[in-house]
């Protein structure tokens, strides 16, 4: 079985960054995250998590598009470690 990172990058509603950013480290346990600013005011979340491959990253996802604030999750890297 073989461990991959998986970095999404999700999208923040104006004025709710810190909430969802909240709600990720509490309920998530990521092992990284990083805020950007990509346009005028729109916020992007950049949060990675490692897990067996069997796991998926499909679940990682479901559970990030709930998060109220949330707009989009897309993947943006995958890797074997």
């Amino acid at each position: 079985m073989s461990t991959v990172a998986t970095v999404f990058k999700v999208y923040v509603e104006p004025g709710k960054e810190t909430e969802v950013l909240d709600n990720i480290k509490k309920t998530m346990n990521p092992k990284a995250m990083q805020s950007d600013e990509v346009a005028f005011g729109i916020k992007v979340i950049k949060v990675m998590f490692v897990h067996e491959d069997q796991e998926g990253s499909t679940l990682f996802e479901e559970k990030l598009r709930k998060i109220n604030g949330v707009t989009e999750v897309e993947v943006d890297q995958e890797s074997l470690l």
